[in-house]
């Protein structure tokens, strides 16, 4: 069976306008492994929904709770690839900071994190599927009137 995960990718925009430069994103350095960067996200516990699991992981990980962040509606995305030979399927949602200036407050799984524009987030993160889910999130995005 797939190793399950949920997670969010949690943007700020830094002056209310609509414009595309105008979005960061947060990406988390784990203190593990490789040191990868990612979005928030972890294994669904027992009795959780995913999104239950999604917003938990980004109030553990990141510090951010539930009330400071606007879930975008009509965008979910699944990621699949495997780890250790065994397959594993992440489901990321879009959430929104309500306030850009919310301090950040790293879990002892991370030892770095950085707002990043789409570009500089991609380079970050090294996977192509995460860099193809963070250019189809900001599209997504933009493309919302």
């Amino acid at each position: 069976m797939a190793v399950r995960a949920c997670g969010l990718i949690v943007y700020r925009r830094l002056r209310p306008s609509k414009a595309a430069d105008n979005i960061e994103y947060l990406l988390l350095q784990t203190s593990y492994g490789s040191h990868h960067w990612t979005p928030p996200k972890g294994h669904v516990d027992p009795g959780e929904d995913d999104l239950q699991t999604a917003l938990r992981e980004t109030r553990e990980e990141a510090g951010l709770q539930a009330a400071q962040l606007a879930l975008v509606d009509g965008y979910r995305k699944e990621l699949h690839y495997p780890v250790n030979g065994k397959p594993k399927t992440v489901v990321y949602w879009l959430a929104e900071m309500k306030d850009s200036n919310t301090e950040i407050k790293l879990s002892e799984e991370h030892q770095a994190f950085q707002w990043l524009k789409l570009e500089d987030a991609c380079k970050f993160a090294e996977y192509e599927d995460m860099q193809a889910m963070l250019k189809d999130a900001h599209q997504f995005l933009c493309s919302r009137k």
